[in-house]
């Protein structure tokens, strides 16, 4: 029997996580043998961007608000989802996948006011680095990344996500804005307010 290069055995962790990523974007139902539909199929591109950017167009306003009404020495946060909030997970099925535009201009407007970004998603930990990665290089300035370890992954999401915000708010924080397509998003409090996106009743992650 032939010998395995060492070489040969080494699979670099990144590449990894990457490929995790990826597969993370597909939709389950895609995966049937011989399937081409996908969730995005089901959902068109143009019309979930519209109503991204209906939500939006009433969060920045709150938000401009918002940030010129902070208190001295107030430390101010928005709290994100990532799957088909900040990142276009269900229509990007590439690495690096590409940024909600209508979501990162708020993002963008947020950051460079002094707003802190915290990133709070039921992606499991191995993909912590590409998911990190991803965001900065889409133009997110990433103050804290959430993800779930592994007695997490047992957890209810709601109660997770909850917790992460309360957690960011013990470190002096003020949750502004939470922003996300799911009830457990937002559900729970720990949230000056909150902008649900769509994500028509389930079709989108």
């Amino acid at each position: 029997m032939s010998r395995r290069r060492p070489w040969a055995l080494r699979v670099s962790a990144t590449a990894v996580s990457a490929a995790a990523l990826v597969a993370m974007a597909a939709p389950a139902d895609a995966a049937a043998a011989g399937s081409t539909s996908t969730t995005a199929a089901k959902v068109d591109y143009a019309t979930w961007q519209k109503d991204c950017q209906t939500v939006m167009d009433q969060a920045l306003p709150y938000l401009e608000q918002r940030i010129a009404a902070a208190k001295p020495g107030e430390k101010q946060a928005i709290v994100f989802d990532v799957d088909n909030t900040t990142l276009e997970t269900d229509f990007g099925f590439s690495f690096p996948q590409p940024a909600n535009k209508p979501v990162l201009n708020v993002a963008e407007y947020a950051q460079e006011h002094g707003v802190s970004l915290f990133f709070v998603t039921a992606r499991p930990g191995i993909i912590a680095a590409p998911t990190e990665w991803n965001l900065e290089h889409d133009g997110y300035e990433v103050s804290g990344l959430r993800v779930r370890g592994l007695l997490d992954l047992f957890k209810d999401v709601a109660a997770y996500k909850t917790a992460q915000r309360a957690d960011i708010e013990n470190d002096g924080y003020t949750i502004i804005a939470n922003i996300g397509n799911s009830a457990t998003d937002l559900s729970g409090g720990h949230a000056e307010k909150t902008f649900k996106l769509p994500d028509y009743d389930g079709q989108l992650s």
